[in-house]
């Protein structure tokens, strides 16, 4: 190639026509991870690396999306990650990509400081969060996940065994879609408030003690949790649909006991 083809036109391959008429749901990258700020209660900000699903609708007429769009848009992006900026990522995404509708996903380790229930020892607890956002034909919403751990206790053991009842580090799931923010660590109180004991970090003796004693008086099944979350979130004026699942890692068999209740309120 001599010096004057170099400053020929690069042909935009994917911007071309496409005649199979087929239109595409969802085309864009898979597990970007990228380190981002997070926006806490309070005001306060967290930096933690997040894993991106980031994808658009295709019109049936264009042959492909511009894939290095996607990651040129978090590069540019200065503001903390919250519920409400991920709105704004997700129009200026569609705006960038000219395109009507778009999906992000966005999964990340949130950590929050505890203070033991008896000595009062603090220390970081870490939550599994994504926010999911999508946009179609202008209108958006954005749904707050959260994985949070906590401790039950079988009734059943409790009543028939002469001392002791087995219990479990359980997990209970809880996905939320709001019509304005909701600060994840309110999601994560009404799960803990729910569970047999909250977890914590680090615990002194005293600690531990008040931590298996209030297990073993506030006994779960894993119908229990779920339904007692699901009944917090009925309550709560703020959440518009949601879908909750209380996941109990057993100790005593070789299998998790799981249960779900999903409720959209705007439907009666």
């Amino acid at each position: 190639m001599n010096q004057r083809d170099t400053h020929l036109p690069i042909p935009d391959v994917q911007g071309l026509a496409d005649t199979r008429q087929l239109a595409i749901d969802r085309v864009g990258i898979k597990s970007l991870r990228h380190p981002i700020r997070v926006k806490a209660e309070g005001g306060a900000i967290s930096h933690t690396v997040a894993t991106f699903n980031m994808s658009v609708g295709l019109p049936h007429h264009t042959k492909g999306t511009h894939m290095s769009r996607f990651v040129e848009l978090l590069a540019a992006n200065n503001e903390p990650f919250c519920w409400r900026s991920l709105g704004t990522l997700l129009e200026l995404m569609v705006d960038r990509l000219q395109v009507r509708n778009g999906n992000i996903d966005v999964e990340f380790p949130f950590f929050i400081e505890k203070a033991a229930p008896i000595s009062g020892v603090k220390s970081l607890l870490d939550y599994q969060v994504t926010l999911s956002g999508e946009i179609r034909n202008g209108k958006s919403r954005v749904t707050t996940k959260v994985v949070v751990p906590v401790t039950s206790l079988c009734p059943c053991s409790k009543e028939i065994s002469a001392y002791g009842a087995h219990n479990q580090r359980s997990h209970i799931s809880i996905s939320v879609r709001t019509p304005d923010p909701i600060a994840i660590e309110d999601v994560v109180r009404i799960a803990e408030r729910q569970a047999s004991a909250e977890l914590y970090g680090v615990l002194k003796r005293p600690d531990e003690k008040f931590v298996t004693e209030r297990a073993y008086e506030n006994p779960k099944f894993v119908e229990d949790l779920v339904r007692d979350v699901a009944a917090a979130l009925n309550d709560d004026a703020r959440i518009e649909a949601y879908s909750v699942e209380s996941e109990n890692f057993e100790s005593i068999h070789n299998h998790s006991a799981f249960a779900v209740i999903s409720r959209d309120k705007t439907e009666g």
